[in-house]
């Protein structure tokens, strides 16, 4: 007599998810064991997330079912999810600001543990998992890679039964995405099914024992990772092989952004100084600064885009000229965009349409000349359209709300509206956080067409994939320090790894 199948973890059947302008979810149908570490892939707005909203009771599929160890679950709400042993760490985070980390915490979990114990467990957990995180620090202050941090840590303390991960490794160290594997493959080997998505494929052929792969809300393939190579799954998720990047030899020229001996005291408890950096960016260069969140990023480039005007009088250029006390819409004047880390909210207001969006950084495009200076509305709608249509944005049109799009797709709308703008210096943060592979190779493509035309380009990543792909020249950020410059071609991950923790001066003198 033959052994019954072991029950699955989680059982998605013929799920359908339509909204007014598409059909996110189209009889996809999910299996996972326990203990496997399941790989959901593809392309920005093939509907992984809308697939993950609807397992986690965020989101009511119109057709199908969720079966949870065997049994059909009629999930209402994440908190009826977290009951059931689901817990999920989503791309965009659902932080409430004005609190501390612990309290966000205390939030989501058992209100029969006090906000001590919560406090102390959460520093237990960051602990154990290599997740630097301050209990006692107001989300507002955090950049994006510590909020990432924080709801990792949130949903450890669940102890899930499936724990469901949306790119959790774009802002983490390599030694903290290592640090990160061992946790989930220890999960795993306890019995815990994890959900992964990500757009490094070289992660998912390492950690994850089986893939289902969306195209289009659809799934075009259910594969084990390991006998796959990136070509084979960028076919599964986009239809081909994302291009080749065409590096030039580079032609520098004047430069177009410098910091001398700038310093800027925290004015925030939790915020970092700046310590005396020293920097010049050329036309014809990309440059990059890698580094972990949270070790003065956010200071560095509110200095740079003028978000902040404390640095001191000659310690920021363009092109020669003092800009340190002006603010961004002069730097804009003299050359200079900026594409911030956090989309919504700083890159875009949520509630306005991509047409009214591209009136942050390009309304001096769209409006009419003197004595009728108004802004046209046809006008921003072609400028937006034009966006759209050369980034290849998933959107209903210029009409549609920013928060309407997937993450990867808002991203490509933000970059491309400063790309466009043709900046002479061009300061880009996290340029393809969140992004497929495809649209990554694009949006690297146009940052080196840039390039090439001789604009001067810094790019701020916590990705060194990205930065060895894309940068001439490289620097790290530490505790508010940064290192010297490294050409590329010499810099080595283990090299820049090292640098990460502040430790330049000894690498320099060995």
């Amino acid at each position: 007599m033959s052994e019954a199948a072991p029950t699955l973890r989680l059982e998605v059947k013929n799920v359908t998810k339509r909204y007014p302008s598409v059909v996110a979810n189209s009889d996809v149908n999910l299996r996972v064991a326990p203990g496997e570490i399941h790989a959901v892939l593809g392309e920005n707005g093939a509907g992984k997330s809308t697939l993950m909203k609807i397992i986690y009771g965020a989101v009511k599929p119109d057709i199908g079912e969720v079966l949870l160890d065997g049994k059909q679950s009629k999930i209402r709400n994440p908190q009826e999810a977290r009951a059931l042993g689901i817990s999920m760490v989503f791309q965009h985070f659902s932080l409430f600001e004005t609190v501390t980390v612990a309290e966000n915490i205390w939030l989501g979990l058992d209100k029969s543990l006090t906000l001590a114990n919560v406090r102390e467990q959460t520093v237990r957990k960051a602990k154990i998992y290599g997740l630097d995180v301050e209990p006692d620090r107001p989300v507002h202050s955090l950049s994006v890679g510590e909020r990432q941090r924080v709801e990792i840590v949130r949903a450890l303390l669940t102890d899930p039964k499936v724990l469901i991960l949306d790119e959790p490794t774009s802002v983490l160290t390599p030694q903290a995405v290592r640090k990160l594997f061992v946790t989930l493959r220890q999960l795993a080997a306890d019995g815990c099914s994890v959900l992964y998505i990500s757009h490094k494929l070289d992660e998912i052929r390492e950690l994850c024992t089986n893939c289902t792969v969306l195209r289009g809300g659809k799934v075009t393939g259910h594969v084990d990772p390991r006998n796959e190579s990136n070509a084979s799954l960028s076919r599964l998720m986009i239809g081909a092989e994302p291009p080749k990047l065409q590096h030039r030899e580079v032609k520098t020229g004047a430069i177009g952004l410098q910091a001398k001996g700038l310093s800027i005291v925290a004015d925030d408890p939790f915020g970092v100084t700046l310590d005396n950096i020293n920097f010049e960016v050329r036309t014809g260069e990309i440059v990059g600064v890698a580094g972990v969140s949270g070790n003065g990023q956010q200071e560095f480039l509110a200095a740079l885009s003028g978000e902040s005007t404390r640095a001191p009088s000659g310690s920021i250029s363009l092109f020669g000229n003092d800009i340190s006390k002006r603010n961004p819409r002069v730097r804009r004047a003299g050359g200079l965009h900026f594409v911030p880390e956090e989309r919504l909210g700083r890159g875009a207001v949520p509630t306005l349409s991509l047409a009214a969006n591209t009136l942050l950084s390009r309304a001096s495009e769209v409006v009419g000349k003197p004595p009728l200076s108004w802004v046209s509305p046809k006008a921003t709608a072609s400028l937006a359209a034009d966006i759209i249509k050369r980034f290849h944005v998933k959107a209903g049109g210029p009409s549609a709300e920013a928060k309407s799009l997937s993450g990867g797709n808002l991203q490509k709308y933000i970059v491309g509206r400063e790309i466009s703008a043709n900046p002479k210096v061009l300061i880009v943060s996290q340029p393809t956080w969140g992004v497929d592979v495809g649209a990554a190779a694009q949006i690297r493509g146009e940052l080196l067409k840039l390039r090439d035309e001789g604009c001067a380009l810094l790019v701020v990543s916590e990705e060194l994939d990205e930065l060895f792909e894309v940068c001439d020249r490289m620097h790290v950020i530490a505790k508010g320090r940064l290192s010297p410059s490294i050409n590329t071609a010499d810099a080595t991950v283990e090299k820049i790894g090292e640098w990460m923790s502040g430790l330049w001066e000894v690498s320099h003198a060995l």
